[in-house]
């Protein structure tokens, strides 16, 4: 809600009237909302890779590991890493040097797009963006990635069948999630960036802007049977 509240209103008013003008100040706090949400999103979704990584692998311990406190330690926890290293981030590009017409050709403040308007070196800057960046985005995809190597482990020794699905459904709308978000991010921020349009770089930022936050409440209800008997009978009722 965060990450869509702070760029679709944006991305509205750039096709409605074909652009925008955003003081300097308009745009960092965008580009801080941004940075803090996407990086929160990294975080929480690695925590729920060790919630199910817990109640597969380790279902006796589960409620005894993941009780409330913990949980909330580890969402306040992600909230404020991303935030405090978004602050650092932002401090760094406020002393640049900016010239020229400052136009971004981008539907939102992002980080390359805003430094690429300034004056300044910028490659010490860029280059303390990866080191600060990593903890809150490759970090946890590595993490994500062995936890789904642990689980995947478990459910092949379960014997019967009906277990290993019942299992793996428990992971699958996390594992959607993680794919398509993490799929365009690792395609923007860590491909090749020579050869690439800047037509292919919006549409990249806009499947995880945008697309996967309004997918991530369809996927993650798939499998409330509430949910899906009350759509049932809103389409049954309509014929």
């Amino acid at each position: 809600m965060v990450l869509t509240t702070d760029i679709v209103p944006s991305l509205l008013h750039i096709i409605l009237r074909n652009g925008r003008v955003m003081l300097f100040l308009d745009c960092i706090t965008q580009f801080q909302i941004f940075c803090t949400s996407t990086g929160t999103e990294c975080l929480l979704l690695t925590v729920m890779s060790y919630d199910r990584y817990l109640a597969i692998c380790h279902p006796l311990s589960y409620i005894s590991i993941m009780g409330a406190r913990l949980k909330h330690h580890l969402v306040l926890g992600s909230w404020g890493l991303s935030f405090a290293i978004t602050v650092i981030i932002v401090f760094l590009i406020s002393g640049l040097n900016f010239c020229g017409e400052n136009i971004i050709d981008h539907f939102f403040c992002d980080f390359l797009p805003i430094i690429q308007l300034s004056c300044s070196d910028t490659r010490l800057l860029q280059t303390i963006d990866l080191i600060l960046t990593a903890p809150v985005t490759l970090l946890p995809f590595m993490v994500i990635i062995v936890s789904y190597v642990c689980i995947s482990v478990v459910i092949v020794k379960i014997p019967t069948v009906k277990g290993r699905q019942k299992a793996f459904s428990t992971c699958s709308s996390h594992l959607m999630v993680v794919s398509l978000f993490y799929t365009s991010l690792i395609a923007i921020y860590l491909g090749p960036t020579s050869g690439r349009s800047v037509i292919t770089l919006k549409v990249l930022s806009l499947m995880y802007t945008v697309v996967t936050p309004f997918l991530n409440p369809l996927i993650y209800t798939l499998r409330n049977q509430e949910i899906k008997s009350t759509v049932i009978k809103l389409v049954c009722s309509k014929r």
